[in-house]
């Protein structure tokens, strides 16, 4: 065994998830680890690590003298030099393209640490998603080891100069995080009860009945009226189909529930009773209901592979995605926040059976549910 101490510098909700897989297969492997917190999500954050058993060590308090990007990039910047300073790992791993990964790897180089980029080489070749492509792309000039998720990023990679004997084309560790966590649902009923809200679990036993779509919109780039046009859409949707309802777990922004309740404020109150506006969902619930709904509505990149894991279509409410492999597959429409065009889409999925089924992939392009692991073995063999 070596004694090569792994750090894991992660700070919001997805990360967190994306991140567990490697986590359980380094523990496993008996590897000393590190936990940073950045502090990006709170006590949404912290729920998540309690459920998959990942404490950080360390968790930042991030306060900002504003809102900006470069506010936060400012404050990450100090305070995670001076963790690792703290910590002292030998190994720096980030994940995917948030700011908080961008500053651990440019920190990890810094300091002459080699750096394990998880979920790297996703590429839309455009400008948006802002930050995140610019993000990704400088986590790819900085990381010694990357661990694309398809051949699709490990091609990305190599365009861009990137050495074969660097990448490691291993799955993507979302799809061991939503399987392991359905299963823990289905083995564990009184684990569901726990994490839905009382509110939601009312409204599904009332509906239980009707058909479900599951509804997400974060993304900066769709804030304002994008948001609403999304929510126009939805409205339309169930409008139109009367044995549908939509559930939609809300961004905590505040401005973004504003536009997602002036895109539903002329439904008339039958109508609006059959759509369900969440607070942000715990992991497991969301999970749950990834398996419940007939498809999902989202400009989430994590939910297009996870709801791929469970044969369940996507309309992507964005311009263009990263994840092309489900488009190509099949299996999720790109919709952006087109109205008519949402509408439908939602429409064929609703009234064709043969075109469910034929947006129902047999098998996810992300992974196997075993990318935790392939991971840990090279970490193992190089680090």
């Amino acid at each position: 065994m070596n004694d090569k101490r792994y750090l894991f510098c992660i700070g919001t909700r997805p990360e967190i998830i994306k991140m567990a897989p490697v986590f359980q297969s380094l523990k496993r492997a008996e590897k000393e680890i590190s936990i940073l917190h950045t502090g990006q999500h709170g006590s949404v954050a912290n729920d998540l690590y309690r459920f998959f058993g990942m404490l950080p060590n360390v968790s930042l308090d991030l306060r900002r003298s504003s809102n900006s990007l470069g506010s936060l990039t400012s404050a990450l910047f100090e305070k995670v030099e001076n963790a690792l300073l703290q910590l002292k790992p030998d190994v720096v791993l980030v994940q995917g393209d948030t700011t908080s990964a961008f500053v651990g790897a440019t920190l990890g180089y810094y300091h002459r640490k080699p750096v394990a980029h998880v979920e790297a080489g996703l590429r839309t070749h455009e400008h948006d998603p802002f930050p995140e492509e610019k993000n990704r792309e400088m986590i790819g000039r900085l990381a010694q080891w990357h661990f694309p998720p398809t051949p699709r990023a490990s091609k990305n990679l190599r365009q861009e100069g990137i050495a074969d004997d660097s990448i490691f084309e291993v799955g993507n560790t979302v799809i061991d995080a939503a399987q392991w966590t359905l299963d823990k649902i289905k083995a564990d009923s009184a684990e569901l009860i726990r994490e839905l809200p009382a509110g939601l679990a009312a409204f599904l036993e009332k509906m239980k009945h009707s058909r479900k779509i599951l509804i997400t919109a974060h993304r900066r780039e769709n804030w304002g009226q994008p948001i609403r046009n999304i929510a126009l859409a939805v409205a339309r949707i169930v409008e139109e189909f009367p044995d549908v309802v939509a559930i939609w777990p809300v961004h905590p922004n505040p401005s973004v529930r504003d536009d997602v309740e002036r895109g539903l404020s002329e439904l008339s109150p039958s109508l609006r009773g059959r759509i369900f506006l969440a607070e942000p969902l715990p992991y497991p619930a969301l999970i749950y209901l990834l398996d419940l709904c007939a498809f999902t509505l989202t400009d989430s990149g994590g939910i297009q592979e996870e709801a791929s894991a469970f044969a369940k279509p996507v309309l992507v409410a964005r311009e263009s995605t990263e994840r092309q492999e489900l488009i190509n597959g099949g299996g999720a429409k790109l919709v952006g926040t087109d109205v008519e065009l949402t509408l439908a889409e939602a429409g064929k999925l609703l009234s064709s059976e043969a075109y469910y089924r034929s947006m129902q992939v047999s098998q996810s392009p992300f992974g196997d549910g075993k990318a935790g692991e392939r991971i840990a073995k090279v970490l193992g063999r190089f680090s």
